[in-house]
């Protein structure tokens, strides 16, 4: 019988210090947890996720949105999606929320050094990738050029803006952006994400490719990214699938013989091609 320590079963208190409208339907939740030894000790890496729960109103996993790499508050984006998302949304500086985690198989970093790292993000997929952008950027050294493409739906969809502001104005990234429909005011690409590559120039050879996003857009762009040349075991995804206890118990996020939330988040392109993943149809 498999055991699972208490901490994996009983939230821990944390209180919003800040929230942050990304958009419409993302709100960016500051949190610390209340008590000072456990905030002190808590450690994650980018890729991990935590069980977010407010009571009555049940728990979901949310990836982080923040970089280990800047101690302190951990950021945590959250699209207004169902019950437990929404009353989150309606949340304010000072209240609190229930975390136990850090859960899942991180991105590997350590493969990333020397590598240049090209991110494509559809929507809030560029939440976890965040995570992982801005502990690049704080070890700059330690990797080649960076590339940043970034879709939405609709111009006021975009979120993250001012991280979006900062990458553009760093002269060493390459950060593009398009949407799907155009606004008013909107004089930038339409299109899919996808399209965006063909404005970049990218060694296949020494270049890793980071995706997130829907799962269409997933399964396109990874497809895209292998015809042009990159390996599979380097792109590089996360995947999304309905958790309940985040631990590898109830298997709701089973995955052709992988569990979503130990396995995974994180996956290869060369580990999908394994399994019967819908995304890569």
């Amino acid at each position: 019988m498999q055991t699972i320590a208490p901490e994996n079963y009983l939230p821990q208190s944390a209180v919003i210090n800040k929230v942050i409208v990304e958009n419409s339907q993302i709100k960016t939740f500051e949190l610390a947890f209340t008590h000072p030894p456990t905030q002190q000790a808590f450690q994650y890496r980018p890729g991990q996720f935590m069980m977010v729960s407010v009571p009555h109103c049940g728990e979901a996993p949310i990836s982080f949105s923040s970089s280990p790499t800047r101690p302190g508050a951990i950021s945590l984006s959250v699209r207004k999606a169902g019950q437990l998302t929404s009353t989150m949304h309606a949340l304010q500086a000072g209240d609190r929320v229930g975390l136990r985690g850090p859960y899942g198989t991180p991105f590997d970093m350590a493969s990333f050094r020397g590598r240049d790292l090209l991110f494509v993000a559809g929507g809030i997929g560029l939440a976890p990738l965040r995570s992982v952008i801005t502990s690049c950027l704080d070890n700059r050294a330690d990797y080649g050029r960076i590339f940043i493409l970034y879709g939405s739906r609709l111009p006021s969809d975009i979120a993250f803006h001012a991280d979006i502001s900062e990458w553009r104005q760093d002269a060493a990234i390459t950060c593009l952006l398009t949407v799907d429909r155009a606004e008013p005011g909107w004089d930038g690409p339409v299109g899919l994400v996808t399209a965006l590559l063909d404005q970049v120039e990218i060694d296949p050879a020494r270049c890793t490719g980071i995706v997130c996003g829907p799962p269409m857009m997933i399964g396109a762009t990874l497809n895209e990214l292998s015809r042009r040349g990159l390996a599979d075991d380097h792109l590089i995804t996360t995947m999304e699938r309905h958790m309940k206890c985040g631990v590898g118990i109830c298997r709701h996020c089973h995955l052709d013989g992988k569990l979503v939330c130990t396995d995974g988040p994180v996956f290869t392109r060369a580990q999908l091609k394994k399994m019967e993943v819908a995304e890569l149809r």
